[in-house]
C-alpha cells in the first residue's frame, strides 16, 4: 500500500504539471466564452478576389467528405491553409461560403461558381480568441468536418488526454486526502459543500 500510495502521489504530481497549460487554457477562454468578450477582438479585415478558377462543375452538389476533398483543392490553389469550419451553400446564387480557422486568423472564402471566382476576406485574430476557439474544438456541433487538418486532430488527442488527466487527478486527489487523517475532517468539509453545490445547481436547472 505504501509503494501504491507514493506512486499515485508522484502521479498526481506530475501528470497534474503536465496538464496544467491545457487546464489554464480552458479556464481563462471559458470567461471570455461565458461573458462573450474577448480583448483585442479586431476587425479590420484584407480582401482579395480571385477569377478564372478551375474545379469541378457539381462542387454544390456533393456531400460530406466527397465535398470537402474537392473544396481541399481549390483551397490550396488560393493558399488557403486551416481547419475548415463549416460549408454554406446559397443555392439561388450557386455561392459556397467556407470558413477556414487557424487559431490567430479566420479566412472566409465566398466561392461563386457562375463566375468561377472567390473572393477572400481574411482577418487576423487576437490570441484570446485563438484560445476560445481552441476552447470549443472539437465539437460536436460539426463533427462531420470536425478535424479535418492535421494540427486539430493532433489538438483533439491533446483534449482528450486532458480530460482523462483530469478525472486521474481528481480521482488521485481524493484518495490522497483520503489516507492523510490529520486532513479528513477539513477535506470532509470541503467535499461536502463542493458536492452540495454541484448538486444544487442541478436541482434549479433541472426545475
Amino acid at each position: 500500500m505504501k509503494r501504491f500510495y507514493l506512486i499515485t502521489r508522484d502521479l498526481h504530481l506530475y501528470l497534474g504539471l503536465f496538464i496544467s497549460p491545457f487546464v489554464l487554457l480552458f479556464a481563462i477562454s471559458v470567461i471570455f466564452l461565458v461573458h462573450s468578450w474577448i480583448p483585442g477582438m479586431s476587425n479590420q479585415q484584407t480582401r482579395r478576389t480571385v477569377s478564372d478558377l478551375s474545379f469541378a462543375t457539381d462542387l454544390d452538389l456533393l456531400k460530406g467528405q466527397e465535398q470537402l476533398t474537392a473544396i481541399r483543392g481549390v483551397l490550396d490553389k488560393l493558399g488557403v491553409g486551416g481547419e475548415v469550419n463549416f460549408i454554406r451553400r446559397v443555392p439561388k446564387e450557386r455561392r459556397l461560403v467556407i470558413p477556414v480557422i487557424v487559431p490567430g486568423r479566420e479566412t472566409t472564402v465566398d466561392l461563386n461558381l457562375e463566375t468561377r471566382s472567390a473572393v477572400i476576406t481574411r482577418r487576423g485574430a487576437s490570441p484570446w480568441e485563438a484560445l476560445a476557439y481552441l476552447h470549443t474544438m472539437p465539437g460536436q456541433h460539426n463533427a462531420a468536418l470536425g478535424g479535418n487538418v492535421w494540427f486539430m486532430r493532433v489538438w483533439r488527442w491533446l483534449a482528450d488526454i486532458t480530460v482523462y488527466f483530469v478525472l486521474f487527478i481528481s480521482i488521485s486527489g481524493i484518495y490522497l486526502w483520503a489516507v492523510l487523517r490529520a486532513e479528513r475532517r477539513i477535506g470532509l468539509a470541503l467535499l461536502g459543500a463542493g458536492a452540495f453545490s454541484f448538486f444544487g445547481i442541478i436541482y434549479v436547472l433541472s426545475r
